[in-house]
């Protein structure tokens, strides 16, 4: 029997990449998508679900599924205030995986970063960190969270920072060899087509660094 996936993030880049990857896979009859706005994207396995991400206990009817992917995420840039912050990267991901576990869905996929740890001093590491301790405690049977390295690919909105970043990673990619290749810069196709694999797939980590997520995106 073919499969329903829900999407939480498929207006952002990595987001849509696992979209496309999820509509050309056969194994999939439904991509559920859970956001504010449309992808404006036309396809028979595409439903839309237009509700307040900070009230997804609203959607729970419609919040059924095989496997949920969790691709949110916000900046410092578009999201100065840090409650506010705190309420996109850890709060809905964490009620998804609730929700997920109320619903009986038994895979959960979720986007965090390389560095996340619920110890750490640095804000964002501490956040992501304690968001995959709670996405955990939820006791979903499959459950991955993925950590990748910076990401590459063309974003709509401007990133200065980012960008110069990328190109110097372009350059250093061939240098980081051996424990280095974490690092390495990573294509958002590349991650995509790792979570897919991993909802698919046994897999015996519940951590997924970036250089596992290169080999298995590749």
């Amino acid at each position: 029997m073919k499969k329903t996936a829900i999407v939480i993030g498929a207006t952002g880049l990595t987001g849509g990449y696992l979209l496309d990857t999820l509509l050309n896979d056969d194994r999939y009859a439904t991509v559920k998508l859970f956001s504010r706005s449309s992808v404006k994207k036309k396809h028979p396995k595409i439903k839309e679900y237009f509700i307040d991400m900070f009230d997804l206990q609203s959607a729970k009817s419609d919040f059924m599924a095989d496997e949920v992917f969790c691709c949110i995420g916000t900046t410092a840039k578009k999201t100065p205030d840090k409650e506010l912050y705190k309420q996109i990267d850890y709060g809905i991901p964490v009620n998804a995986a609730r929700l997920a576990k109320e619903n009986g869905i038994s895979t959960f996929i979720v986007m965090s970063s390389m560095g996340a740890n619920s110890r750490s001093t640095v804000f964002y590491n501490r956040l992501k960190g304690t968001m995959e301790d709670d996405v955990r405690a939820t006791g979903i049977a499959n459950t991955y969270m993925v950590r990748p390295s910076l990401i590459g690919g063309e974003r709509n909105e401007s990133r200065p920072g980012e960008y110069f970043g990328k190109q110097l990673f372009k350059i250093l990619n061939p240098l980081m060899i051996g424990s280095l290749k974490k690092y390495r810069l990573i294509h958002p196709s590349k991650i995509a087509k790792a979570m897919v694999r991993l909802a698919n797939d046994q897999f015996d980590s519940t951590i997924v660094e970036s250089d596992v997520l290169q080999k298995l995106g590749a």
